[in-house]
């Protein structure tokens, strides 16, 4: 099997300037999620071939990416690095080019660099997941409470107000999953017909609360920071 990871970053950003060049945890934040990346690449080498490549239209952070062991195969087009641009064609225009090139993924790896928190062997045990499954494409989620509320008029609960569960008695048909774009996996035909990240057949893959951390805002940097921090201390 060959998958297709990419990390798609631009070189402008409305509410962080610059963020993904901005330095967390001793580097820059596109380079946690590339290290993560090529570590899984390694640890499932030679059964799944998985290419590493950075999808960006500032030059300065395609010189990031490639020190840090990325590949930078092309530019992205600046019609695909608008505000408004979705993650879609971004995809669509990597597995183009990687078919021209007698690349062709049978899958793609979506990994979010403003998601910087993944723990050791997240990644690899995502694309084992998913080469074991017969999905179609598959979602990194975290699991949440059920009690959820729809602001609707009245309010409506998401759960059975009169037979509340107790913690213990969850299971994970009740409970919730929050997606946190930390990570998708979708074979390259779903992209080609459906033009979306996730279609036919979904997997939810399971992440720790620790890997939910979705940075947005400045305060997001010093959560993920720590978080990042405690991880290498562990590891180390």
């Amino acid at each position: 099997m060959r998958i297709l990871c990419v990390i798609p970053v631009r070189g402008g950003s409305k509410g962080i300037p610059r963020k993904n060049l901005k330095p967390i945890a001793g580097k820059p934040l596109v380079a946690w999620t590339i290290e993560q990346a090529l570590d899984a690449k390694t640890a499932l080498a030679p059964e799944i071939e998985l290419d590493v490549v950075v999808s960006t239209d500032d030059k300065e952070l395609a010189d990031i990416a490639r020190e840090y062991g990325a590949e930078v195969p092309f530019m992205r087009p600046a019609e695909l690095a608008e505000d408004t641009t979705a993650t879609e064609p971004v995809i669509e225009h990597a597995i183009e080019f990687m078919s021209h090139e007698d690349r062709r993924p049978d899958a793609v790896m979506l990994l979010q660099a403003t998601s910087p928190v993944r723990l050791p062997g997240t990644l690899e045990r995502a694309v084992r997941q998913f080469a074991a499954s017969d999905s179609d494409s598959m979602v990194g989620v975290i699991p949440i409470g059920p009690f959820i509320w729809a602001a609707t008029e009245p309010p409506t609960a998401q759960y059975e107000v009169m037979a509340r569960p107790r913690r213990q008695e969850l299971t994970r048909e009740t409970f919730r999953y929050r997606e946190n774009g930390s990570m998708y996996i979708t074979k390259t035909e779903i992209y080609e017909e459906f033009h979306n990240r996730l279609a036919g057949k979904i997997e939810l893959f399971m992440l720790e609360d620790i890997e939910g951390v979705d940075i947005d805002a400045p305060i997001d940097f010093s959560v993920a920071e720590h978080q990042l921090e405690q991880i290498q201390k562990n590891v180390n």
